[in-house]
Formats: structure tokens, C-alpha cells, sequence
């Protein structure tokens, strides 16, 4: 015991031991769940209706499975599965056994997932029937050798094909329910590893631990206002920052996951409406897709939906269009390195009296920190010194607390980088507000220095979208031979509306100044990730092509 400690007058005496401490786990939402609810629905998956006993009885014996095949504290079990009943049980099973979960974005090519189960040293990879061709084909590319195990969803109808692979369920009906699962040795134990999208490299394994996936699926349930036996449909990808914590979350709340394997229209309204969704997540594309469906696919809906959207901020037309059709949106931002969302916008009631133009510009903002979250500012990255709040000045935005990652896995560089000065390094340039909310300009390499003149691309973009007839725009850097760069506009018309680059040239003369207006309007198809963000860096190779011409 230190002088400190024996200094101390509340010091009882007694060091920490079982009865006082166990390490925090989102582990033990779903025994807490099983236990006390266990006939209540836990997931549902077309015609599949699983309560939570079975949920949790499956889940240990995946744990007891993968035990069986020599898994332990440590190893690493990748996932490239798609949002169904075998991924959450991979979210339970896997850390259940001691082991770190790595789950696959199911968009990426062969080359980068076989450097990820390289580089996370994969044991085991548990893929989808679906996706098995790209794993079989990644696993030729790739140096490590993990033993391959293939889900059968029920709901994917396309032919068997033969492959070299053990069957989930045999592997499944091989352990035991009611395994003796692992708690982590110390709450800071990693419980899964995420990588980044990899646009400025080779990505960048993000390990998470218990405490903070613990905290942050509380966070999500309160930050929301998710009520117990909430109902939450999945047009989120699992896959992204562990579905930003909502499989951990669900348990907590004894709510219920409604799977789909495909982001769609039709299947999302009738999951809305025949299973009584309260909760949903996804980028404004998912809100443009329910939007834009035929009045033969949207279906009525008794209650307002809870709509969590992340990714740049919705048009105010979307946002009106959300609301008259029964949703409540609510914009949150974070990164795969802070679990998911760790800040949110949160409305002021007396907001909405305002016009709706003040409105949209309120909800433009990023917002103010989660509630797991110790530390959020906007700072000088040179002086480490935080901004004014004037919400003028542009600083990078921070984070400090426990639902921040580990670091960067075996990049011992990148994680000292990111972690400069006891911050959090988020590479995203914003402002403070005076009533402290952020507000975010631009990722640091989007910002377009024309002429020794910062320009917001995001700005740009802001003052596109109130044009009628533009559905998404993306604004990147050019190559310009005088300014040395000039802003580029790719722009996606809606589909009822029609424009050319004289009416949007003159548009933004009208709202922006003279030098941020575009040199260059490019009407096409705009690349997204699979979780719906834009990939500039595809937009900003497409502009050296351009800058000759100019």
C-alpha cells in the first residue's frame, strides 16, 4: 500500500478484489438479458424469431467452439459476414473465448482484405456463403492460412457451391452452451480490431477494448433515449466500428435486432411498419433511398422512428422530407478510433421554434461530446491550445476520454502521431461555437488552398445542396497552374430535376465568394464507401485529368 493510499482517510483497507471490482465488459448485457428476460424476442431475420436465451446459449457455444479449435486470449477471429443472426453471435462468441474480433467490410476488394487478416494475424475467418468467392480469392493473396468456416444464411437464396470450408452450424453444434465463458483478465483487453478505410495507405488497425465498448453501448442507449425493449433495424453495417457499439447496446436495453442482409426500400419499410422499428442508423444516402421510394413501398407508420445519421449533414430538404414522413433525426459524428459516434447534436426544444433555415444551420453542427466521453475541444494543433469560440476560427477537432482506442495496431508510429500532446488527433478541422458546440469545416486534406486562401470544400458543398436540383455534390481540390488549386464540384442531380454548370456557377456567386466558387462542374455518379461516405480521394485522382484542360 502507498504512502498515499495510508495518507488517505477513506482508504478502507481492503485492496481491490472480486467482490469489489470486475472488469467492465458489454459481455454481460447479453447474460444479464438471457437471465431475466429470456423469452424475449433478441432477434428476428426473416422468418427466424430468436429469443434471448437462445441468443446467449449460442453465443457461448461459439465460444466454446472456437475454444475447441484452439483459440485463446489474443488470437484474432475475422468475420466477413453480413448484418445477420452468425455476426452478433460473433460479437458475443468470440471475445467470449479470449479472443479479438476483426470484422470485414464486405465492399472491400481481395488485396486489402488479405492485408488485413495478414496484419491482424487472423486465426480463423468466418465468412458468408455470399462473400466466400472474395474470401477464397483474398485467402490466395494472403500469407497467413486461418481455418475457414462458412455461413449458410437461410435468407440468401443463390445456389450452393462447393468450397473447402467447415459449416457454421456443425462447428456451432460441436460446442457447449453452456460454456464457462471468459471475462477479460483487465477491462482494457482488446475486444476487437477495426480498420480504417486506408485512402492516404495502408490501413490502420484500430484496437478497441472492453471498457470502452462497455461505455459507449451504454452511451448510444442514453445519448438516443433508447427505451428497454427498444426495437433497432439494421441498415447500419455491422462491419463499421462494430456497428457502432448497437449489438452491445441492444442487450443492454433488452431491445430486439431486426437483421437485413441488403439495404433496400422495400425491406426497410416493412420492417419499419410489421416489427414496430423504434431505431435506425445510417448515412443521408439510407434516408434518400427510404425517401425517394414509391408511395406502392412506403408503408404508414404509427410512431416516430428514431433516425441516427453520421457522415456529412443532411440536406434541409431531406431533413423536411424525414420529418413529414415520421422520423426524428438526430446527426452524430465520430470515428472508428472513438467506437462509433462519441458526439452528437443535441436539439435545444426551444430551437424548433426557430425559422427553418436557422434550423438547418443548427443542425449543420456536429454538436458536443457523448456522455462516455471526458473530453472534446477544438484545438490549435501547433500550440495545443484551444481555439476561440467564435465559431470562425478553425482548429482540429480533439478527443480525450475512455471511449478513445488503444491505438493503432503493430504501427507504434501512427499511434504516437494520433496521441500528440494527450489528445486524440482526429485529422477533422472545425470551429467552436460560443455555446460550445463544433461545427466541422473539413478534413484536414480537403481543405483547398487556393491562392494561399483556406477554402471550406464543405462550405461549398452546404450552398450546392439548397439548389433544387442537386441530390449529392462533393467538392475536391484541382491542380490549377496560377492559384495552385481551385475548387472541383462533382455533382449528382436529382433525379426529377435537371441543371447545367452555368445555373450552379451562377448560384454560388449569388451565396459564396468569388474565389470559392468552382472552376469545374462534373455531373456524374459519385463514389461512397459501403457505409455511405463519399471517397474523395477516388474524386480528387479524376481532377488531374481535368486541370490540363482548363
Amino acid at each position: 500500500m502507498s504512502k498515499l493510499e495510508m495518507s488517505n482517510p477513506y482508504n478502507t483497507g481492503l485492496d481491490r478484489n472480486p467482490a469489489n471490482y470486475q472488469p467492465l465488459t458489454p459481455l454481460t448485457f447479453l447474460e444479464r438479458a438471457a437471465s431475466v428476460f429470456p423469452n424475449h424476442t433478441a432477434i428476428v431475420h426473416g422468418k427466424l424469431h430468436r429469443n434471448y436465451a437462445d441468443f446467449y446459449a449460442r453465443s457461448r457455444q461459439l465460444a466454446s467452439a472456437l475454444s475447441l479449435q484452439g483459440i485463446g486470449r489474443g488470437d484474432t477471429v475475422s468475420a466477413l459476414l453480413a448484418n445477420t443472426p452468425a455476426m452478433l453471435e460473433c460479437h458475443y462468441g468470440v471475445p467470449m473465448c479470449g479472443a479479438v474480433l476483426h470484422s470485414i467490410n464486405t465492399r472491400l476488394d481481395a488485396t486489402v482484405i488479405a492485408f488485413q487478416l495478414d496484419h491482424a494475424g487472423a486465426k480463423i475467418l468466418i465468412v458468408d456463403r455470399e462473400f466466400m468467392p472474395l474470401a477464397e480469392q483474398a485467402l490466395t493473396l494472403a500469407t497467413v492460412t486461418p481455418l475457414l468456416i462458412q455461413y449458410d444464411d437461410p435468407e440468401y437464396s443463390e445456389p450452393m457451391t462447393s468450397v473447402d470450408a467447415l459449416d457454421y452450424e456443425e462447428v456451432l453444434a460441436q460446442g457447449n452452451p453452456n460454456f464457462d465463458w471468459m471475462m477479460p483478465e483487465d477491462e482494457w483487453d482488446a475486444i476487437s480490431i477495426n480498420y480504417t478505410s486506408g485512402t492516404t495507405g495502408d490501413p490502420k488497425g484500430v484496437v478497441s477494448h472492453h471498457r470502452g465498448a462497455y461505455l459507449l453501448a451504454q452511451g448510444n442507449a442514453l445519448t438516443t433515449s433508447m427505451a428497454k425493449h427498444s426495437v433497432y433495424l439494421w441498415t447500419l453495417p455491422m462491419f463499421h466500428c462494430n456497428g457502432w457499439c448497437f449489438p452491445w447496446t441492444l442487450s443492454a436495453v433488452i431491445g430486439t435486432h431486426v437483421c437485413l442482409r441488403q439495404v433496400r426500400a422495400e425491406p426497410i419499410w416493412n420492417s419499419l411498419a410489421d416489427h414496430g422499428v423504434t431505431h435506425l442508423c445510417g448515412a443521408p444516402i439510407v434516408m434518400s433511398l427510404m425517401i425517394s421510394a414509391s408511395d406502392t413501398i412506403k408503408r404508414d407508420l404509427s410512431h416516430t422512428v428514431q433516425f441516427l445519421t453520421a457522415a456529412s449533414p443532411p440536406p434541409q430538404k431531406l431533413l423536411a422530407d424525414m420529418k413529414s414522413g415520421g422520423f426524428d433525426v438526430t446527426h452524430l459524428y465520430g470515428l472508428t478510433e472513438t467506437y462509433g459516434p462519441a458526439v452528437v447534436n443535441d436539439w435545444h426544444q426551444e430551437w424548433s421554434d426557430l425559422s427553418s433555415m436557422e434550423q438547418a444551420g443548427l443542425k449543420a453542427r456536429q454538436g458536443v461530446r457523448y456522455l462516455p466521453l471526458e473530453g472534446l475541444d477544438v484545438i490549435d494543433p501547433e500550440t495545443m491550445i484551444p481555439v476561440p469560440r467564435d465559431g470562425e476560427t478553425l482548429g482540429e477537432v480533439m478527443f480525450r476520454g475512455n471511449v478513445v482506442m488503444k491505438g493503432y495496431f503493430r504501427n507504434h508510429k501512427a499511434t504516437k502521431e494520433a496521441f500528440e500532446g494527450g489528445w486524440f488527433h482526429s485529422g477533422d478541422l472545425g470551429v467552436m461555437h460560443p455555446d460550445g458546440y463544433i461545427e466541422l469545416k473539413d478534413r484536414s486534406k480537403d481543405i483547398i488552398i487556393s491562392g494561399g486562401e483556406n477554402i471550406s470544400s464543405i462550405e461549398i458543398e452546404e450552398i450546392l445542396y439548397r439548389h433544387p436540383a442537386v441530390a449529392v455534390v462533393a467538392v475536391v481540390a484541382m491542380p490549377h497552374e496560377k492559384w495552385g488549386e481551385t475548387p472541383c464540384a462533382f455533382v449528382e442531380l436529382a433525379s426529377d430535376q435537371d441543371a447545367c454548370s452555368e445555373e450552379l456557377n451562377d448560384w454560388c456567386r449569388e451565396h459564396l465568394a468569388s474565389f470559392k466558387i468552382p472552376k469545374k462542374f462534373v455531373f456524374t455518379s459519385i463514389p461512397r464507401t459501403s457505409t455511405g461516405k463519399i471517397q474523395k480521394f477516388v474524386l480528387r485522382e479524376q481532377t488531374a485529368n481535368f486541370a490540363d484542360k482548363l
